[in-house]
């Protein structure tokens, strides 16, 4: 492992004072499996329309980004800062594709104007029950409806839920499960009713997958995703807000 390490930290030497795009392009193929573990991750939560390929090529442009602009002499790890860099440019490039259907966003922006609306009410996280009576379907509906809008999770709730002829003022991104957590997060999560904090805990914190989820709520993963996709509807929405004010 120590010889490991010093070969990739010859390769950082070479590339970062002397420029040599050898060392460039072996340390991209070195940290490559990175790729494919955020891609992997991504495309867990996106329709079977999505390419993985595609998803790799967007993010390995990432890759090289963050080994271009890294610097070791700051002592962070290279992976950490990458794999946040990986999968933004996955999202920028699923937001350049313009993959989300017009049906799906009039779906979030439906379920969305209604929970505010009765937060606003109640004073509080409403229920499945309120949210389905407020938009005048059955709470299956309903659920059938977070399945459907779950995959939207890794772009932004303002470019999913405009019209094509608008362009987005605030984008607001939720973290990926191995990003760091910004800023009012906590706070919005907090508001969020108990179960839907107990998803959003065990994935962002405990990095446990959405299956991982379900067995230990003892729930089915569908669920599970349709618990996610209402945690993050909501939690968008608030964090929306606290940036207007």
């Amino acid at each position: 492992m120590e010889a490991l390490d010093n070969s990739v930290d010859l390769l950082w030497r070479r590339f970062k004072d002397d420029g040599d795009k050898d060392a460039r392009d072996r340390l991209v193929l070195q940290y490559s499996p990175l790729v494919k573990y955020v891609a992997g991750r991504v495309r867990s939560g996106l329709p079977s329309t999505v390419e993985q390929a595609d998803l790799v090529s967007d993010g390995v442009i990432g890759l090289m980004d963050a080994i271009d602009k890294f610097d070791p002499d700051r002592g962070l790890q290279f992976q950490t800062y990458a794999v946040s860099r990986i999968r933004g440019a996955i999202v920028d490039g699923l937001r350049a594709s313009d993959w989300v259907p017009r049906s799906i966003r009039e779906k979030i922006r439906d379920i969305n104007a209604a929970q505010a609306g009765l937060e606003r009410q109640l004073g509080r996280a409403p229920q499945d029950g309120e949210v389905a009576a407020e938009l005048g379907i059955t709470v299956a509906e309903l659920r059938t409806m977070y399945s459907q809008t779950a995959y939207t999770s890794v772009v932004s709730f303002e470019a999913a839920t405009l019209d094509d002829e608008e362009t987005p003022r605030a984008a607001v991104d939720l973290p990926g499960a191995d990003d760091d957590i910004p800023p009012g997060f906590l706070a919005a999560v907090r508001e969020l009713a108990e179960r839907d904090q107990i998803v959003v805990a065990l994935y962002y914190w405990e990095r446990l997958t959405l299956a991982e989820i379900g067995q230990v709520l003892g729930v089915t993963e569908s669920r599970v995703s349709q618990l996610h996709s209402r945690a993050t509807m909501t939690l968008r929405r608030k964090l929306a807000e606290s940036l207007q004010h």
